[in-house]
């Protein structure tokens, strides 16, 4: 009796594991959302002499604006001027004698292919001459567009390399800030075709954006510049880069920050978002966020992917994957499977909807 008792045991139904449910209720969250920028010059470029030398001359301190063409630095130009007045001198012995032999292959003097090997050294002469003439001009760095010098890597009497960085160049007249964006939002956006100096003239539906900086009450009309097309792999976000002029009445530089505000009410149609525990939400072999459903019928669960948003004092957003009335685990998800049977902790907590950050 004993035995069977034993057997029985452990062939009955599997002890089902207790779980805390969230229920969730639906609601209309805003479609103005605010996201955290960075700010970056709209053009910058990293600028290097293209030959090798010893810096003579740095024209310009960081901070300092230039224009187009103008030139920031120099290197000794020396040993370039002797190779090209040596070039210039091989170009002119050679060019000589090419003119010479034109006229005595004309006249039979000189074979056919000694007027060739003439040729060859006069072509060859002119190429290196003009490399020559090239570098020369390459011992001046010049600005390529009006901007800023962010930053000078070199100091006067330096030894460089070709193609080394010597300045960092900026062009701050207009300015870009980057925000991640979630696929839903991303989808709502599209690029403004507009010049950053026309942007306050273009308040139609390109304008889906403002910033605000720090301090300021002021608020500067964005146009989206750029959406990358690949989601960042951690954070399934897409990097989305506005543009706007460079305020006139304070300074910004690039590595400040901004907070981006997106009125998404001319674009799409008002979200069902509601805020659940952060322990709800579990990461699959993917990363791909799911939650875990409770069908109230069966006591089973069942798991859903989910598209997240902001975070915040212990919560986070679901922006998509929830209707009202869905019970979601918020207890205990980490040690679920697909249709293992659960049962309820007494107490029901209710996710809460709302539109802004969690009270």
């Amino acid at each position: 009796m004993v035995a069977c008792s034993a057997k029985e045991e452990a062939t009955g139904p599997p002890p089902t594991r207790p779980v805390k449910i969230f229920v969730v209720e639906g609601s209309t969250g805003t479609t103005v959302r605010n996201f955290p920028g960075r700010v970056d010059a709209s053009q910058r470029a990293d600028l290097a002499f293209r030959v090798s030398g010893q810096v003579q001359e740095i024209l310009v301190k960081e901070g300092d604006a230039v224009a187009l063409n103008q030139t920031l630095a120099r290197l000794d130009p020396t040993d370039f001027k002797i190779t090209l007045d040596d070039r210039q001198a091989t170009y002119d012995n050679a060019r000589r004698n090419f003119e010479r032999g034109k006229e005595l292959v004309v006249k039979g003097n000189i074979s056919r292919q000694d007027y060739d090997r003439m040729e060859a050294q006069y072509r060859t002469s002119l190429a290196a001459l003009s490399q020559a003439k090239q570098n020369m001009e390459y011992t001046e760095l010049q600005a390529p567009f009006a901007g800023r010098v962010a930053q000078r890597m070199v100091e006067k009497f330096e030894d460089v390399l070709g193609k080394q960085t010597v300045f960092s160049l900026q062009n701050v007249d207009a300015l870009d800030i980057s925000i991640n964006l979630p696929e839903s939002l991303v989808r709502s956006l599209r690029v403004s075709t507009a010049p950053p100096e026309e942007l306050n003239k273009t308040r139609g539906a390109q304008v889906v954006a403002n910033a605000v900086f720090e301090g300021r009450d002021t608020r500067f009309v964005l146009s989206v510049k750029e959406i990358a097309t690949a989601a960042d792999p951690q954070t399934q976000t897409f990097r989305t880069t506005f543009t706007m002029p460079a305020p006139t009445d304070f300074v910004v530089l690039p590595g400040m920050t901004a907070t981006v505000v997106v009125d998404f009410s001319r674009m799409m149609e008002p979200q069902v978002v509601t805020w659940v525990p952060v322990r709800a939400v579990q990461a699959d072999s993917g990363l791909t966020p799911r939650v875990w459903i409770l069908n109230p019928s069966t006591l089973t669960v069942s798991s859903r992917e989910v598209e997240i948003g902001r975070m915040a004092k212990g919560e986070i957003e679901i922006l998509s994957g929830l209707e009202g009335g869905e019970e979601v685990v918020a207890i205990g998800a980490p040690y679920l499977a697909e249709g293992l049977k659960v049962t309820r902790m007494i107490q029901t907590e209710q996710a809460v909807p709302r539109a802004g950050d969690p009270e």
